[in-house]
């Protein structure tokens, strides 16, 4: 049996079995660990994973694939989890315990799983696969770039981001209309920033949602009125222009600001 591929799910099936084992070694390193695979579809990456000796299971919302791949891997028996991994309890599923996430990403929801992959970043050691190149190249943004963005900052917080290769649109069924790219992300040794780590947040968010504002301009509503605060450098940058560190330290200042009772 075939699975068609669904516009709705984001659905193109990689066809080349060279850039699948590619994308499988990503985790040479962590095979000691708990593997999940999102979006299986026709189990071509699901293979060198389940050759390459990972525990793993899989977990995919498309009743076609879920019946390809009880057909064609008994060896998943119990290890197929039919469900949207955007609702799916990895708390609940793995106890805690540390585990990596490994995909050919659906592109109509890339970046809510590595927003779920952040909520999750105390039990999600590796995160690696492949997504919209476009994408790819934002997460590993470094600062400076005109891609760089909300995810690029918050990844980078916690994890140490990779671009790895380029995969072109012929190896795929049916091709995309862009290329794609792989991409690691490795847990770094970040158990805490140093700083309110909610506001942290908010100041990422709001400063990239006026990305064309200097962080004066962004910024101002959260700070008491006519803040000294807002004379520093970082207030007269872009968002795109400032490191993790500096955005940690400019929430410190801005934390700092808001304690310091008005004259």
């Amino acid at each position: 049996m075939q699975v068609r591929a669904k516009k709705s799910l984001g659905q193109h099936f990689l066809t080349d079995l060279s850039i699948a084992g590619r994308i499988a070694a990503t985790l040479d390193d962590h095979r000691c660990r708990a593997t999940l695979e999102v979006g299986p579809g026709m189990g071509v990456l699901t293979r060198p994973l389940l050759e390459g000796g990972h525990d793993l299971r899989v977990v995919e919302l498309d009743r076609e694939s879920v019946a390809y791949l009880r057909q064609n891997f008994p060896e998943l028996d119990g290890r197929i989890i039919e469900q949207d991994f955007l609702r799916l309890d990895l708390s609940d599923l793995y106890q805690g315990q540390p585990i990596n996430i490994i995909g050919n990403y659906p592109y109509n929801i890339s970046s809510q799983i590595f927003f779920k992959v952040l909520d999750h970043k105390d039990m999600v050691v590796c995160c690696s696969g492949m997504v919209q190149r476009e994408v790819a190249q934002r997460i590993a943004a470094p600062p400076g770039g005109k891609t760089r963005g909300i995810l690029s900052v918050l990844l980078q917080a916690w994890y140490d981001v990779e671009y790895l290769f380029t995969v072109d649109e012929h190896v795929f069924n049916p091709p995309p209309k862009v290329k794609s790219g792989v991409i690691r992300l490795t847990r770094n040794g970040v158990d805490r920033l140093d700083c309110d780590e909610k506001l942290f947040k908010t100041i990422v968010k709001t400063a990239f949602g006026q990305r064309r504002k200097t962080m004066r301009n962004s910024l101002r509503p959260l700070l008491p009125p006519m803040s000294d605060a807002l004379s520093h450098r970082y207030f007269t940058l872009r968002p795109e222009q400032l490191s993790v560190e500096q955005f940690i330290e400019l929430t410190r200042l801005i934390t700092q600001a808001r304690q310091t009772p008005e004259v």
